[in-house]
């Protein structure tokens, strides 16, 4: 028995220690990133996952509280010497990165994968492959991309006359929906919906006007008359109409839910926020309505591999990086998110299925995909976005007028393009 005993202990050892080796034996990739709440918490248990999967790559997460601060942090890493093996970035902060030359270069890393063929690449929606090819080269890689969508009060529908499945298509059937929810009544007043001083939806407006951000050369053009146009219709709702109401932050979701406006825009993930909340009404989806054109930006981060020393770490970054965004992983990240797949393969997997199955209308916010554009890739972009952000809440405020506040911008924008190429 003793004997047994001992044979046992030392089997227990070796045991552990073989799982101590292959553990050690794993290379480990550092993750920056700014995702938190729901989003952050299937990130990590994907990241469980691929981590469990195999023997030969160990991913570490390090969540940042915000965007602002994974920028501000990395820079600081990069000056010291310190950045980690990956991390989620804009287009515009990726500029600044293969200036510095810290990035790895993922067209070489493709360049000598064999699993990289023409297909496996044009499975790949094009927008997404123009926001990560920067001077002719991939740069980053596609990770949580998103676009804006609208989610609306089925039930607010129905008690109007309207059809519940049906969405205003275009501008101006969405600024008669406004004005038909728009009433004076007890307990309380309702409205059409209401509006966050939002760069990403000027943007969009700009666009199915007809207008750009800059122009081929790379000059601020968002303050033309298809940009003062967009402008002057969200102001028109806000003063003229008064079917349209400003708010801040997360306010304006809270009153959708609360059932105050019967619409509400908000990113393609803003409803894996909401259903952290019980909804007491059937609630519908839609893409945005439309002007001249159906474009519409994408949002969301790239990911990057930074430059290490250890080919190694590099390699594994990769590894997870393809993980990742292979088709079954970008379906459940789809499913589970509401971010966008970033394959098309994606839509025909089962996951995708079921979840288009359950929530149908979500086919049409996936088809903005299709006629997506992506925004400035310059450095100098990320900071102009601030201050728009900041020229359209004096527009809504009617501290100025929207030609006033869209040509301040845009000379702000143009001074910052000019400090940033010195």
């Amino acid at each position: 028995m003793r004997k047994f005993t001992i044979i046992l202990m030392l089997l227990v050892l070796v045991l552990g220690s073989c799982a101590k080796a292959t553990q050690s034996s794993k290379v480990k990739v550092t993750f920056w990133h700014g995702l938190s709440g729901p989003l952050g918490d299937v990130l990590t248990d994907m990241i469980i996952r691929f981590n469990r999967s195999q023997n030969e790559v160990e991913v570490v997460a390090n969540p940042i509280s915000s965007y602002t601060a994974l920028s501000q942090k990395l820079m600081a890493s990069i000056q010291a010497g310190k950045q980690p093996d990956i991390a989620q970035v804009f287009e515009s902060w990726t500029s600044k990165y293969v200036a510095s030359d810290v990035l790895v270069n993922i067209s070489d890393l493709i360049a000598n994968d064999p699993d990289f063929t023409d297909e496996y690449l044009q499975d790949i929606y094009p927008v997404f492959l123009q926001s990560i090819t920067y001077q002719d080269s991939i740069w980053s890689w596609p990770f949580n991309k998103s676009v804006r969508a609208y989610f609306y009060n089925k039930d607010m529908f129905y008690r109007a006359g309207l059809d519940p499945n049906h969405f205003p298509a275009t501008w101006e059937e969405f600024r008669q929906y406004c004005r038909i929810f728009t009433r004076k009544a007890e307990p309380r007043n309702t409205y059409g919906t209401n509006y966050v001083p939002n760069e990403w939806q000027f943007i969009n407006l700009l666009s199915q006007a007809g207008g750009r951000i800059v122009d081929e050369n790379g000059t601020p053009v968002f303050n033309s008359p298809e940009g003062v146009e967009a402008l002057t219709y969200l102001t028109d709702l806000l003063h003229k109409d008064k079917s349209v109401y400003q708010t801040q932050a997360y306010d304006g979701q809270n009153d959708f839910m609360a059932g105050i406006v019967s619409m509400y825009e908000g990113s393609s993930v803003s409803i894996t926020h909401m259903r952290q909340q019980p909804i007491n009404f059937n609630i519908g989806y839609a893409p945005l309505p439309t002007y001249r054109t159906k474009k519409s930006a994408i949002s969301g981060a790239n990911i990057v591999i930074f430059k290490s020393g250890d080919k190694r770490r590099e390699e594994a970054a990769w590894k997870f990086i393809k993980w990742f965004t292979d088709t079954e992983q970008t379906a459940e990240w789809s499913a589970r998110t509401c971010y966008m797949p970033l394959r098309k393969s994606a839509l025909k997997t089962d996951i995708l299925r079921d979840f288009l199955s359950e929530s149908p209308q979500f086919e049409a916010i996936f088809a903005q995909l299709e006629d997506a554009i992506v925004e400035p890739q310059m450095g100098a972009w990320f900071e102009a976005r601030q201050h728009l952000k900041d020229y359209l809440e004096k527009a809504f405020k009617q501290v100025l007028t929207p030609k006033e506040a869209l040509d301040q911008a845009a000379a702000k924008f143009a001074e910052l393009i000019e400090e940033e190429q010195g």
